[in-house]
C-alpha cells in the first residue's frame, strides 16, 4: 500500500467559507489535519478551533507561520492581505490556498505570481468559482469542439438587490482599502469566462454608486462607499467576439445569474442557479437574412450527464497537487488575468475611457 503523505495545514482568516466548505472538504481527506488558526477576533477562532477540534490557536499570523509542523498555510482573509501572507508562506516553506479575489489589484497579483514562480517546489492555488461546477465540462466540451462555430456575442447578467436597501451596513467588500478593484462578481465571473471565451483585447465600462455611504456595523461611523453598486463592461475578445457584461446590486426582482454565448452555428444559455442549460443551433434552413426576423422558441434543454455533472472537490483538487503533482485551477497565473481584466474595468471607469490590453 502507498504511504498517504501527510498534509499539517494553518489556516489564517477562518470565515464562512473556510467552515462551509474548506474545513468540511478538508475534514474528508485521510491524512490532512488542521493544527492551527488564526482570526483577526481571538473569540472567533476559539470557535473555530472547539467546533473542528483545531489543537492551536495563535494571536498573529506571524506565530502561525513559525510552527514547523504546518507545511500548508489557507489563507481566507479579506484582499488587502492576501499578498503579504502569500509571501511570507511561500518564504517560510508553505504550500498556499489563497481565498478569492485574488488581490486588490494588478500590481499585487503580480506579486503574489511571482513569489509563486520563486518557489516552484510549492504549490499554490486559489479558490475557484464555484458558480458552474456542475455544467463547466459539458460548456467547454461544446466551445472546444466548436459546436458554436465562431463566436459572435458574449453576454453576462449578474443582478441581485443587495445593495438596494440604503440603510443596509457598510460591508467589507465596500471597502476600498480592504477590496481594491474587486467590484460584485466581476472577477469571479471574469475567471469563468477567460477560460471558456477567452480574454478581453478592449474594456469600456461604466458604473454607478447609489448609496455614498453606509454605516460601519461595529463603529457605527458613516463610512464612504468607494466600490461602485452597479456596471457596465463591454468590449472585444481577443478572439473577435464582442462582449458585454452587466453586474448590479440594485436590481430588484431579478432572474438570476445567466451567461449566453452567440456563435456563428449555435448559442448557448446558462443558467447559473439552476445549472440549466440550453443549446440552439443555426439550422441549414434558418432564414438570417437581414431585417427578416422569425420567433422561435426556447432552444431545448441540455441534459448533463450523470458522468459529466461537476461538484465541488476544490480541497480534493489542491491536496492532489501536492501529494500528486497535479495542475491547480485557478493557478495565479490564472488569477493575474482575471485581476487584469478588474483592474481594467476600475480604470476604465475611473479614466472615462476604452482600456486595451494587456495593461502596461
Amino acid at each position: 500500500m502507498t504511504e498517504i503523505k501527510p498534509i499539517r495545514i494553518g489556516i489564517i482568516g477562518a470565515g464562512g467559507i473556510v467552515t462551509r466548505r474548506h474545513l468540511p472538504g478538508f475534514a474528508e481527506i485521510a491524512g490532512v489535519e488542521v493544527i492551527a488558526v488564526c482570526n483577526r477576533r481571538r473569540k472567533n477562532a476559539e470557535a473555530v478551533a472547539a467546533e473542528w477540534n483545531i489543537p492551536h490557536i495563535d494571536d498573529t499570523p506571524e506565530a502561525l507561520l513559525e510552527r514547523g509542523e504546518i507545511d500548508t498555510i489557507l489563507i481566507g482573509t479579506t484582499p488587502h492581505l492576501h499578498r503579504d501572507l502569500t509571501g511570507a508562506a511561500l518564504e517560510a516553506g508553505k504550500h498556499v490556498f489563497c481565498q478569492a479575489r485574488m488581490a486588490r489589484n494588478l500590481t499585487e497579483a503580480r506579486d503574489m505570481r511571482d513569489a509563486a514562480r520563486r518557489h516552484p517546489g510549492q504549490v499554490t492555488m486559489l479558490c475557484p468559482a464555484p458558480h458552474v461546477m456542475e455544467g463547466r465540462a459539458v460548456v467547454e466540451e461544446l466551445l472546444h469542439s466548436g459546436e458554436l462555430g465562431e463566436l459572435r456575442l458574449v453576454r453576462l447578467r449578474h443582478l441581485s438587490q443587495a445593495a438596494l436597501n440604503p440603510g443596509a451596513p457598510f460591508h467589507w467588500r465596500n471597502d476600498w482599502e480592504l477590496s481594491g478593484y474587486n467590484v460584485l462578481t466581476l472577477g469571479i465571473y471574469a475567471e469563468i469566462l477567460h477560460r471558456w471565451v477567452g480574454k478581453a483585447a478592449t474594456v469600456s465600462a461604466t458604473g454607478r454608486i447609489f448609496t455614498e455611504t453606509r454605516t460601519h456595523p461595529e463603529t457605527g461611523e458613516n463610512r464612504e462607499v468607494r466600490i461602485p453598486e452597479s456596471v457596465a463592461v463591454s468590449g472585444t475578445l481577443e478572439n473577435g467576439a464582442h462582449y458585454v457584461y452587466t453586474l448590479s446590486s440594485v436590481a430588484a426582482h431579478s432572474r438570476g445569474d445567466a451567461i449566453e454565448i452567440y456563435g456563428t452555428k449555435g448559442a448557448l444559455y446558462y443558467d447559473v442557479p439552476n445549472h440549466r442549460i440550453r443549446l440552439g443551433r443555426v439550422e441549414a434552413h434558418d432564414d438570417v437574412r437581414v431585417g427578416k426576423v422569425m420567433a422561435k422558441e426556447a432552444p431545448p434543454l441540455l441534459e448533463i450527464p450523470a458522468g459529466k455533472r461537476g461538484a465541488w472537490r476544490v480541497e480534493a483538487d489542491f491536496v492532489a497537487a501536492i501529494r500528486e503533482g497535479k495542475p491547480v485551477f485557478p493557478s495565479f497565473d490564472d488569477g493575474v488575468d482575471y485581476m487584469e481584466f478588474v483592474e481594467a474595468v476600475g480604470r476604465s471607469m475611473e479614466e472615462g475611457r476604452t482600456l486595451t490590453l494587456p495593461l502596461r
